[in-house]
């Protein structure tokens, strides 16, 4: 089993989202990461475990109320 610390470039790509994507994901949906120095590392069992508990699940109509009722 490949338990290496990946990039984030490499989630990235495993996921099929954009870098800015996986920051946003770290920094307002918790996404599990290390910070090593000025890096973010994941480890991609943590990764999948946070997924299928939904937390990259879309809160795009959330967003779109808020943005609304300005």
């Amino acid at each position: 089993m490949d338990d290496r610390w990946m990039s984030v470039d490499e989630i990235a790509e495993y996921l099929g989202v954009s870098k800015d994507t996986v920051y946003a994901w770290v920094t307002k949906k918790g996404m599990p990461g290390y910070k090593v120095g000025r890096f973010w590392k994941f480890k991609r069992e943590d990764v999948d475990v946070w997924v299928r508990d939904g937390g990259a699940a879309s809160d795009s109509d959330d967003d779109v109320k808020e943005s609304s009722d300005e």
